[in-house]
């Protein structure tokens, strides 16, 4: 299975009226996050449909779909990264690891990260230095500094909250309001596992935390208490 085959495909599936939508909906205007995004205007359900027909595409394949200027190949190249992580041997998915980390610029849009970077950035580093996602945290890249967040959710998953703590603090003063809504939601996702946990993080930096960021991480708690961080109360 070739990556021309692919355009092809995607193209007989190409809605412009889907298109338009996505074009607004991921911002893709002049001075937006998305900006210049390019749409065949292909929902999600049926690029995730499709990860199935084209499993067995090589990594040099999906490497060059990955690089395509249509946002719906990148996520489909993503998923098929995915895949391939999960049905590979240690040196499988270290291949997998790395062609991602190679081609983090392709990797740019909010649904593109959150689709990838958990399965296999976090996958990959549970148990292993967690250097790349400081360094990523760091970026004056947004999609980067996304990855390196979202990363955490499988941490979170398997109940090891320290670098998600970390990273949300080297965060808390990000100025990008996609950083402020990931970094709160993997914070109420510690929430919802380890209620102690997020509430020493709220204690201490709550006053400093975006607006948006905070009303993401305590979106569980209880009303009242709720109220008395929005407040400034605790």
């Amino acid at each position: 299975m070739t990556v021309e085959e692919v355009h092809r495909h995607l193209k007989e599936l190409a809605d412009p009226a889907i298109a338009r939508h996505s074009r607004r909906f991921f911002k893709t205007g002049r001075g937006e996050y998305g900006e210049g995004d390019m749409f065949l205007g292909i929902r999600v359900p049926v690029l995730r449909g499709l990860v199935r027909q084209y499993r067995a595409m090589s990594l040099d394949e999906i490497q060059k779909l990955l690089g395509s200027p249509f946002h719906e190949e990148r996520l489909l190249a993503l998923l098929l990264l995915v895949k391939k992580y999960e049905s590979g041997d240690e040196d499988e998915r270290h291949e997998v690891y790395r062609l991602y980390f190679d081609n983090l610029r392709f990797v740019n849009n909010w649904d593109l990260v959150d689709s990838s970077a958990p399965y296999i950035v976090g996958h990959w580093l549970l148990g292993k230095d967690k250097k790349p996602l400081y360094v990523l945290a760091g970026s004056d890249r947004l999609w980067e500094r996304r990855v390196a967040i979202l990363s955490t959710f499988y941490f979170i998953r398997k109940e090891r909250f320290d670098d998600t703590l970390a990273i949300s603090l080297l965060l808390i003063h990000d100025p990008e309001d996609l950083i402020h809504k990931a970094v709160g939601w993997m914070l109420r996702e510690v929430g919802k596992r380890d209620t102690g946990r997020l509430r020493a993080f709220l204690k201490k930096h709550y006053n400093e935390m975006p607006r948006t960021m905070l009303r993401y991480a305590i979106e569980r708690l209880p009303e009242n208490e709720r109220k008395r961080y929005l407040k400034g109360l605790e």
